[in-house]
């Protein structure tokens, strides 16, 4: 496997590319904004005027973009990769998606001769840039082996989850796990604050102990000093968790904390705070 088309140069998707470049793979890039894809060309990547143009004569595509409908659109839309991609090339979605179009696409590209994985990531825009994210990945098992060299340029943590969707529903769980973290460490600080403690004490205090997350080393620290800039956007994680309460409540779960959380999060989105980072939701409990 040689030549690569990747689609989606955001946050994640630009370091995640210069990261197969230096593994010494033949990158084409297409990004709706074309000069997010600056970096990688004057590298020596080739850019495409279309995710069409960008999935034509490739060995694999990779993309990783904002929402299910725009993973929809670039599988399945007309002139879209699978219209384009030769019998016996691979794709790996790694969007944050729905298991469900997961498994559309799968079986769309199954009939085409196309082995097609869904690989959702965790590790945010720092195991982007570091090239340590955790990589959860659903479809053939062969498959996921063939691509497995190409993963790891990009991920330190990479994991087979099952069958076609099987990765985003890991995804989902990650994401549910994250929200009530998440949501805990930001009540807990604003607690705090209002019984007027110390918060650096606090913070010192709890920190390492059994209340420890990574939620409350990083976000909630970066929240507490003031910095709200996205290493992930709260409304990426508003969609997150709309996947996971789709599924889980599509089958009969009860995810109360994650409803919760879900409410709090677009209660910030509308206020306008949706592109801040997801530490930003202790702004919901300071109010």
């Amino acid at each position: 496997m040689k030549k690569i088309g990747f689609i989606g140069l955001g946050l994640m998707g630009a370091p995640m590319a210069g990261h197969l470049m230096d593994a010494g793979y033949e990158l084409s890039v297409y990004n709706r904004t074309k000069s997010k894809a600056d970096a990688l060309v004057t590298r020596g990547a080739r850019y495409c005027d279309t995710p069409g143009a960008c999935a034509k004569g490739q060995d694999a595509v990779i993309t990783i973009v904002g929402y299910p409908a725009d993973v929809e659109e670039l599988y399945l839309g007309a002139d879209g990769i699978l219209d384009n991609l030769a019998p016996g090339a691979y794709t790996a979605d790694m969007t944050t998606s729905s298991p469900t179009l997961a498994a559309r696409i799968y079986e769309e590209a199954k009939n085409r001769g196309i082995y097609a994985l869904d690989a959702p990531v965790t590790g945010g825009d720092m195991g982007a840039r570091a090239g340590t994210l955790n990589i959860l990945v659903g479809g053939d098992e062969d498959a996921f082996n063939a691509m497995r060299p190409v993963f790891a340029a990009m991920g330190s943590n990479i994991i087979y989850e099952g069958a076609a969707g099987a990765g985003q529903k890991t995804k989902a769980a990650n994401q549910i796990a994250i929200a009530g973290a998440l949501a805990g460490a930001c009540e807990a600080f604003a607690y705090a604050k209002t019984m007027g403690l110390d918060v650096e004490k606090v913070f010192a205090s709890i920190s390492g102990g059994a209340a420890a997350s990574f939620q409350m080393s990083h976000m909630v620290c970066m929240a507490l000093d003031g910095n709200f800039a996205p290493g992930f956007m709260l409304k990426h994680f508003i969609k997150d968790m709309r996947i996971g309460a789709e599924t889980g409540i599509g089958c009969g779960l009860r995810l109360p904390v994650l409803m919760q959380v879900l409410t709090e999060a677009r209660d910030l989105e509308e206020k306008g705070l949706g592109t801040e980072g997801t530490q930003t939701l202790l702004k919901y409990y300071e109010k």
